[in-house]
């Protein structure tokens, strides 16, 4: 059984800071700001992900094209473009495409 609990609505978690971020959802406290902006988030790793939007970063690379992405869940998300329903295979170097131009191009 998970043993952190939350006294307010009884839900129970796996860590006490799982509970710290959801007692947030009941206070509404959200001690994370942004400096740039001035919005403010429950956790440091939203903070974080935000901050990518000032700066540009992207730090997940895809290393089938290259793209680039500043969630690791929007590659994840993106990487499936490279291994699902491409039924056009290129006999030299096996790369797979979603259309037949594509791989007459490649």
């Amino acid at each position: 059984e998970r043993p952190f609990k939350c006294l307010q609505c009884g839900k129970r978690f796996w860590t006490s800071s799982c509970l710290l971020r959801h007692q947030r959802t009941h206070t509404g406290e959200r001690p994370f700001k942004c400096l740039q902006c001035g919005k403010r988030f429950w956790t440091s790793s939203d903070l974080l992900v935000h901050q990518r939007t000032h700066t540009g970063e992207k730090p997940f690379l895809c290393t089938d094209c290259g793209k680039s992405f500043n969630r690791n869940a929007h590659l994840v998300t993106h990487q499936r473009v490279h291994t699902e329903g491409q039924p056009y295979t290129c006999g030299e170097c096996g790369k797979t495409f979603r259309r037949s131009s594509h791989l007459l191009t490649h």
